[in-house]
């Protein structure tokens, strides 16, 4: 299938998906619906992901008319503990998606059998290792919501729209392949970058634009074929972490690590990582607040870090005097005032000696004084900030402030760190600004050959930094283009001498017109 086929089918999905998630929200906010949508696509990804899994080991042993689909409860349930082993969950056939849909339209209590089945596959993974990683998947799906209708009987009606519509979605023909995982995985990350979108604020700090997502990914994997762990210890749904299978594909040795003090969001980016099919042995999602008690404080260090923190948020720093004894803050002397280089320290304490952290920030903690000056001191005099990338404005939901990435390193061969201003590499979509592949290449080869480029990109000695108060915003390193056109003084003065005698030959021909009628006149 050609590409420009795969992007219309792709184009033409995504309206679909984002028609029934209006057409069945009704007056349900789209932020608050988005768990219906999400949840019922996780419902079907998963029940189709097993049974794709059971068919094709029993027809590989012989059984080519094998569909689980079709199998009693009794007779499914002696591969439950193999399939929980390997999977991470075990459904039931009356449990599966496709099963449950079937008779739907007829089941006047659909909201309990569905609420059954989502308690039965959260179940299944009790007393096995994937069991945090299962646990509370469903509970932002709320079947018995009087979101969804103020009677039972509205509800079920609602409910069977929506396993209707979600069920019709075409993800592709031939069996549960991996276009069709893709296809899932894609489409999620669509719906999750429309509500976020239309969401505004109160969405948009949960999630980081495709193409900035990519950049950072691809920012913390120059010079590297596979990498140990990725971390993002503010992960909201996972799209920075799962970037790095389509950047590094099999690159990632040991999976996929984050944290998120969002309840609702945290089961988001474990749903995520389900529907781009990393098995719950490869990712490990924490819930809690990272800059008060941090998940894999045990674990070796991360080679590559992605993380767009939120901006500018309040935390327990100078309040809690304990928290400068915490051996992540404790180096640079001071505790930030924000969150934002809070979130940078515990990056920088996390990072392999070896890795790159790659850090979306806002522009403010690189030029404001006290304690975040201290912080940059710290970090400029150890040499640990590698490159400081401004981006362009109103990337991002929610914000249309032009924000920069900080990325950090722990081996550095040069005592400098690399300004790049890349405020001007943008396309205009929609409401928003967009960074087109053209413009992640255009900084990545600037990241690379760390190098001065006119207007674009310079290489400051770290003692230039220190006396320049360790100020590292990007516009007092990066000269900007001067767009003002060129004079020629020279040519100048001959034009203007030109219209002078110009200027002289007309009143002299005026005069004599003057005196021509003043003397036609006497």
């Amino acid at each position: 299938m050609s590409q420009r086929i795969k992007e219309a089918e792709r184009a033409e999905l995504h309206k679909t998906i984002w028609r029934i998630a209006n057409d069945l929200r009704g007056s349900v906010d789209g932020w608050d619906f988005k768990s219906y949508v999400l949840g019922m696509l996780f419902y079907r990804f998963i029940s189709e992901n097993l049974t794709a899994y059971l068919n094709e080991a029993e027809r590989q042993a012989g059984n080519p008319d094998f569909d689980y689909r079709h199998l009693s409860n009794a007779d499914a349930e002696f591969g439950r503990e193999e399939t929980v082993k390997e999977k991470g969950f075990y459904i039931l056939p009356q449990d599966l998606f496709a099963n449950v849909r079937a008779k739907a339209r007829h089941d006047a209590n659909l909201n309990e059998t569905l609420s059954r089945a989502f308690t039965n596959i959260e179940a299944s993974a009790i007393g096995s290792e994937s069991e945090e990683d299962i646990k509370g998947l469903f509970d932002d799906l709320d079947v018995n919501s009087s979101k969804l209708g103020p009677t039972v009987a509205k509800r079920n009606e609602k409910l069977v729209k929506l396993l209707d519509a979600i069920g019709d979605l075409n993800f592709g023909n031939g069996g549960f392949t991996e276009n069709t995982i893709d296809a899932f995985g894609d489409a999620y990350e669509y719906l999750m970058g429309i509500y976020a979108s239309s969401a505004g604020k109160s969405g948009g700090e949960y999630y980081t634009p495709q193409e900035v997502s990519e950049l950072l990914a691809r920012i913390t994997a120059v010079g590297k074929t596979e990498v140990n762990k990725v971390y993002d210890p503010a992960c909201g749904s996972g799209s920075l972490l799962l970037k790095f299978a389509k950047v590094l594909p099999g690159g990632v040795r040991q999976g996929f690590f984050g944290q998120e003090i969002n309840l609702t969001t945290y089961n988001l980016c474990r749903i995520n990582m389900f529907l781009h099919d990393v098995n719950f042995e490869h990712f490990d999602i924490a819930h809690g607040d990272t800059l008060i008690d941090p998940a894999h404080w045990d674990d070796e260090p991360f080679e590559a870090i992605v993380s767009n923190p939120p901006y500018s948020t309040k935390w327990e720093g100078d309040a809690n005097p304990l928290l400068i004894n915490d051996p992540r803050y404790a180096p640079a002397g001071v505790l930030a005032p924000k969150a934002d280089l809070a979130f940078t320290m515990h990056m920088l304490s996390w990072l392999a000696v070896n890795g790159t952290a790659a850090i979306v920030e806002f522009p403010g903690v690189l030029y404001r004084g006290g304690a975040e000056q201290k912080i940059r001191q710290y970090l400029v005099d150890n040499n640990f900030v590698d490159t400081v990338i401004q981006l362009p404005p109103d990337l991002f939901f929610g914000t249309t402030i032009a924000t920069c990435i900080i990325v950090l390193k722990k081996s550095k061969s040069d005592n400098k760190t690399l300004f790049i201003d890349a405020s001007a590499e943008f396309t205009r979509q929609g409401n928003k600004n967009k960074l087109a592949a053209e413009h992640q290449q255009k900084i990545l080869d600037a990241f690379t050959a760390r190098e001065d480029i006119p207007h674009f990109a310079t290489l400051v000695d770290n003692a230039d930094i220190a006396a320049n108060n360790y100020n590292i915003a990007v516009s007092s390193y990066v000269e900007a283009e001067d767009t003002r056109v060129a004079v020629d003084i020279t040519e100048l003065n001959a034009e203007i001498a030109r219209i002078v005698a110009r200027q002289a030959e007309l009143r002299a021909e005026i005069d004599a017109i003057v005196a021509d009628l003043e003397g036609s006149e006497s």
